[in-house]
């Protein structure tokens, strides 16, 4: 897409918790297709860093790494117009990082349910904001990673639900607002990383027999689906691609 990491015809992707899991992935996948990396971090520095260090190896230049608490409104702002200017222009927004953990019914406190919205959909629509503007000069998009918990409940996860949910609604939402300049879509993965809260074999078994593919995908299923977005669905905004394997099909 790109004609060389120092030339300004190289498309430029931001992706939110680039550091890890689901995100790392994006972050190579994107970065193959020929685009420099604004490669956001919250607190996983060393993971950012070997990131960074692994894609530069390939394209020396192409990749830089932006601390940033995404549930800090300033700290947003300045993240965008820190890669927008180490970069001179951006393309593309991937709004990846996300919190995850149960709050069940009883137990749910306002420090819990606040995290899960700052980080599943507040932090996404301020992102947005600060940097439509930049989006619009490139014709852009933005890509929001949702997750099939916002299309279908999980128990014990009300709060993380209705922030995905909400995300949905922003992607949709975001879409009308933006167009016809900058193309707004979402990812819902499914089963594709266990998380790193608990999870023990029966909840795994549960969801597989509830998949039809009756498998765990792969984050490059989530990174392919982002490229998509990214480099060919040039008439799609407004839209939720699924990677479920089918589980929000019943």
């Amino acid at each position: 897409m790109g004609n060389g990491s120092n030339s300004p015809h190289t498309k430029v992707a931001l992706i939110t918790g680039g550091a890890r899991r689901i995100g790392s992935e994006i972050a190579r996948c994107l970065h193959a297709e020929g685009m420099n990396i604004a490669l956001h971090y919250r607190s996983s520095s060393d993971d950012a860093q070997t990131l960074c260090g692994e894609l530069n190896a390939v394209r020396p230049g192409s990749v830089q790494i932006f601390q940033a608490d995404l549930r800090d409104v300033a700290a947003i702002q300045e993240l965008i117009a820190s890669a927008t200017v180490s970069f001179s222009r951006l393309d593309v927004l991937v709004n990846n990082a996300s919190s995850f953990f149960a709050t069940p019914l009883g137990s749910v406190n306002d420090a819990a349910y606040q995290d899960l919205l700052d980080t599943n959909l507040r932090a996404p629509l301020f992102l947005a904001q600060a940097a439509a503007p930049r989006l619009k000069e490139t014709k852009g998009c933005i890509i929001n990673i949702a997750d099939i918990y916002g299309l279908i409940p999980l128990a014990a996860h009300a709060a993380y639900c209705a922030a995905k949910a909400g995300l949905i609604m922003l992607t949709r939402s975001l879409a009308l607002e933006l167009a016809p300049d900058t193309r707004v879509n979402a990812v819902a993965p499914g089963a594709i990383l266990w998380p790193e809260t608990d999870c023990d074999d029966d909840e795994r078994a549960a969801v597989l027999a509830n998949t039809p593919m009756a498998r765990t995908g792969n984050p490059a299923d989530v990174a392919q689906a982002v490229l998509f977005l990214a480099r060919d669905a040039h008439y799609m905004t407004g839209q939720v691609i699924k990677v479920d394997g089918g589980r929000a099909i019943g």
